[in-house]
Order: structure tokens, then C-alpha cells, then sequence
């Protein structure tokens, strides 16, 4: 039960900290292209990089650290459901290269961010 409720208190605070910093880089830059989804996610990446250099991989993924953290936190606060419904709605408003742009962007700035939070962690295994 206590896992439950771990995932759910880092869930919470994910999906708000997703839903302020969208909603901050939308006012600030438009709507045009997805910057806040675009930020939510390669920050989400780094941190989970950071957190897998300095705590590994758990055994079996039940660490109170990694519930409330990775599944928890992150899990609510990166979206991939955001990130493919802004996608397709660049595509079907006639705005493909944006729409390429972002897959690529989130792609590859996803995987640098991830491996960026590794190597800041330290960690040489």
C-alpha cells in the first residue's frame, strides 16, 4: 500500500510541476510550437539520467526513492501523451515540418538529456 501511495504523492506533484512550467513557456512563447511539453520532457530525461547514474537501477523497482522519484514524479511529470497529441495536431493543421521538428527534437534531446544526468551523476559503470 505504502507504494501505491508513494507513486501517487510523486505523480501529484509531477503532473502540477508538468502543468505550470507548460503552461509558463506557452504564455511566454506562444503556442506555435510545443516548447513547454519540448522542456518538461528533456528536463524529465535529464533528472531520470541523474537519478539512474547515482541510484542504479533498484532490483525490482520498489526502492521508496525510486517509487516516489522516477515512477512517481517523473512518470507524472513527462508525457509522451502531450508530446503525440501536440505532434499530430501540428500535422493536421498543415504545420509538418514543425511536427517533424518536435519528434526529432524530443528524440534526440531526450536521449542527450538522459545521458547528460548520467554523467552528471558521476557515475562510470
Amino acid at each position: 500500500m505504502m507504494s501505491f501511495l508513494l507513486v501517487a504523492l510523486g505523480g501529484a506533484l509531477g503532473g502540477m510541476g508538468r502543468f505550470a512550467i507548460a503552461n509558463l513557456l506557452a504564455k511566454k512563447y506562444g503556442q506555435q510550437f510545443p516548447w513547454g511539453t519540448l522542456c518538461v520532457n528533456a528536463s524529465g530525461a535529464l533528472a531520470a539520467g541523474w537519478l539512474l547514474g547515482t541510484q542504479g537501477f533498484p532490483e525490482h523497482a520498489t526502492s521508496s526513492l525510486w517509487l516516489i522519484s522516477v515512477t512517481g514524479l517523473l512518470g507524472g511529470y513527462t508525457t509522451v501523451s502531450s508530446f503525440s497529441l501536440q505532434t499530430l495536431g501540428l500535422w493536421r493543421s498543415g504545420h509538418s515540418i514543425r511536427a517533424i521538428t518536435n519528434i526529432i527534437a524530443t528524440l534526440l534531446l531526450g536521449l542527450c538529456m538522459a545521458y547528460v544526468g548520467w554523467l552528471l551523476s558521476g557515475s562510470r559503470s
